[in-house]
């Protein structure tokens, strides 16, 4: 009996929603351990707690693509939009507004990833996945306003967050360009360059030191919120292009929401059931999308963790190995038809 591989878009949206699920129930967290704590010793211990997962779950260098020196500029860029001006602005909306409003206005990540990676990548923004973003937004906007019309929201707080969600947006389309690169390498490196530059604000600012129990806390919270959830955003990207990682990964405001709600906040309502039920709707969405038609590869060469069962890699080695692995190989020009998103191999127009 064979095992039926998993459609790209399902692959690639279930890596989304584990990123979502991790971020996600980050933001209250956050705002749980920050209390007291400046914004940029919050960001400090939140990427220094994704540098030490990153450490913690080294791949062997054979299995993945390393990262290089022309890299530096892309990554700092991603370093300086992500890992600073974004847990920054988080960290300090997230003392001004409650955690289920600044849970959900992180739903606009989703729209600037998409519009991004439309214009500098060209990705394609079929009726499905602009149906999706749609429907994201919708539901995004009706647990806003609900908030709204409950009297949480303070407007300098929730202008904070949002701006975390265009600097977030910028990091997520600038990732795509290292997506087929070693995830741990480049959550490692993100990592250490914001954490870094956060620390050097701090003391700048004169922020207090910590005390050592939200230390931790926001240590573990950026191990898993922003340590995993960018391997698995990453991983996601290579399957499945950033528009669509990034509409999926709107599903984590959501799941931020509940998770305040989870923590004491009692803010549930009609409106937050059918806001939630949009945006899971928009998620299915990417998750059953199954686009599929005679495409034309040019020829190609690059490198990246593959495999031999895909469809692309033809070449042949002596012995062939098992499962993934990483080097440099060419790809000659092909015609074929299958299911496929706008990975590293389709990038053509529709």
């Amino acid at each position: 009996m064979t095992n039926t591989p998993l459609s790209p878009a399902l692959r690639g949206g279930l890596l989304a929603l584990v990123a979502a699920l991790l971020f996600g129930l980050s933001t209250p967290l956050v705002q749980r351990f920050g209390t007291g704590v400046g914004p940029f010793t919050t960001a400090a211990l939140l990427y220094a707690g994704a540098a030490l997962a990153a450490l913690l779950l080294r791949q062997p260098t054979q299995r993945e693509a390393q990262l290089r020196r022309t890299d530096l500029p892309r990554l700092l860029a991603m370093a300086a939009s992500g890992a600073v001006i974004g847990p920054v602005a988080l960290a300090w909306g997230l003392q001004r507004t409650s955690g289920s409003s600044a849970s959900l206005m992180l739903t606009l990540e989703a729209v600037f990833t998409a519009v991004l990676a439309w214009r500098w990548y060209g990705e394609t923004m079929d009726r499905r996945v602009i149906g999706a973003v749609l429907l994201l937004l919708a539901g995004g906007g009706l647990l806003v306003v609900e908030q709204g019309l409950a009297g949480q929201v303070q407007l300098l707080g929730l202008l904070a967050v949002a701006l975390a969600t265009v600097a977030w947006g910028v990091d997520n389309t600038l990732s795509r360009g290292v997506a087929d690169r070693d995830p741990g390498q480049v959550v490692w490196a993100k990592a250490l360059l914001g954490s870094g530059a956060t620390v050097a604000l701090a003391f700048m600012a004169r922020e207090a030191l910590p005390d050592w129990r939200n230390a931790l806390g926001l240590l573990a919270v950026g191990a898993s919120g922003y340590g995993l959830s960018l391997r698995f955003y990453l991983l996601a990207q290579r399957t499945f292009g950033a528009a669509r990682t990034g509409s999926v990964f709107a599903f984590a405001p959501f799941i931020g929401a509940a998770g305040a709600f989870a923590l004491g906040d009692r803010s549930a309502s009609a409106l937050m059931a059918l806001g939630g039920a949009l945006m899971a709707l928009g998620v299915l969405l990417h998750l059953i999308e199954r686009h599929s038609h005679a495409h034309q590869h040019e020829a190609l060469e690059h490198e990246h963790a593959h495999s031999h069962n895909d469809g692309h890699h033809l070449h042949t080695h002596q012995p062939m190995p098992e499962g993934a692995h990483s080097h440099w190989h060419t790809h000659a020009p092909m015609q074929h038809a299958h299911p496929h998103v706008p990975d590293a191999h389709h990038l053509h127009r529709h």
